[in-house]
Parts: structure tokens; sequence; C-alpha cells
């Protein structure tokens, strides 16, 4: 097990998605976690699992750079191997970005590139879309934009309301999330410039794991 392969997770809000990352017991340590938000229950759930914890408060910097220059800064104490949004409910400056391009993911709750932003659900059901599911991406400077590693799908239910298609939704993200996790971990995934590759071979889409 390869846990000198460290994680930062940052988060704004409940932790669930933490808590599965946590309960994976991932090939890598997750080094600490950072909320803009006091009093989460995802600093919680970390201190539980003894992870060492921080809070950097947005709303007491001018700007959203100078908040991501602290952030930045206490990241690097960690020297991370990767940084994971885990629900961090902050857009992130462009420099940011490009610091931690190849060694930051996210998780986003629909098919990209389909439906990018807010209210996937809702847009999902009203277009009448057969499928649905979520994508683990590293992040670049454009919305929801940066190349996919993995995708969880599954049908979309004529008696889905948008909470019951969330919910079916959120339990395959706390599935994949952790896989595409080890599969960094592993070094089996590697990104070159804009292109992933997986074991040493291009791939020209995403993994796609269907849940039929």
């Amino acid at each position: 097990m390869n846990t000198n392969y460290r994680i930062v997770v940052l988060l704004s809000g409940l932790g669930t998605t933490l808590q599965s990352i946590i309960d994976s017991q991932l090939p890598a340590t997750i080094s600490a976690v950072i909320s803009n938000k006091a009093n989460v229950l995802g600093l919680k759930r970390a201190e539980d699992a003894n992870i060492p914890t921080h809070t950097l408060e947005h709303a007491i910097y001018a700007s959203r750079e100078e908040f991501d220059q602290q952030l930045q800064k206490l990241i690097d104490t960690y020297q991370p191997h990767l940084i994971v949004l885990a629900g961090f409910m902050r857009i992130l400056s462009e420099p940011f970005v490009k610091q931690y391009y190849g060694k930051l993911i996210n998780v986003h709750p629909s098919l990209l590139p389909k439906y990018k932003g807010m209210h996937t659900h809702q847009r999902v059901i009203d277009d009448g879309e057969p499928l649905h599911g979520s994508s683990v991406h590293f992040v670049n400077t454009e919305l929801d934009s940066g190349p996919v590693i993995l995708q969880a799908r599954l049908p979309v239910l004529s008696s889905d309301s948008v909470e019951s298609l969330e919910m079916r939704i959120k339990t395959k993200e706390h599935l994949i999330y952790p896989t595409a996790i080890s599969w960094l971990a592993e070094g089996r995934i590697e990104l070159k410039g804009d292109e992933i590759y997986m074991d040493d071979k291009n791939m020209s889409g995403p993994v796609v794991m269907d849940y039929m």
C-alpha cells in the first residue's frame, strides 16, 4: 500500500464524499482536510478519523485571489500529490488551477461534457434524458471542462424526482471517486497535456461504469 501518496481534501459542508473516501481504505494517506466554512460536519468526520483539519474562511479575504493564495500556502505545507475537491463550494481562480493542473480533481453530477454547471438533475429530468450519471475529472480553468477520468452511468427512471435521482447519483459518486483516486495513487493514471493515459495507453474517452 502506497501510504506515501498524499492527498489533501477540500470541502464546504457535510463531508459525505469525504466519508466515502475515508471508508474506502485508499492506497494513500489523507494528509489534511480543509474547509472554507467553520464547524461543518465534514471537519468532524475528518477529526473522527484522526485527520488534521483546517478552516480557512473565505469571507475574511478581500478577493478570491487573496483567499486562493492563502489556500495554496496551506496546501503546500503538506506537499500533496493530489488535491481532491469534495463538495468545495468555491470557484477557484485561474492562477490556483494552473498551479495544480494535473493534481486537482473534482466529481461533477452529470455525464460530462453534458450539463455543466448547477441544477444538473432537474435539467436532465426536464430534458427527458434516458441516462444520467457522474464524472470524475481533472480541473482546468474552464467550468467542468477538464479531462474526464471515470464516469458512472445509470438510467433515469420514470418515477424519479430530483431528490431520488440525486440520491442515486450520489451513491455512485461514492464508488467512482475513491476508485479514480486509487488509480492515481497507484500510478495507473497520468495526464499529459489534455490527454489521459491509463496503464501507459492513451484513453480515447473516460472509463464508464454502467449501473443499469
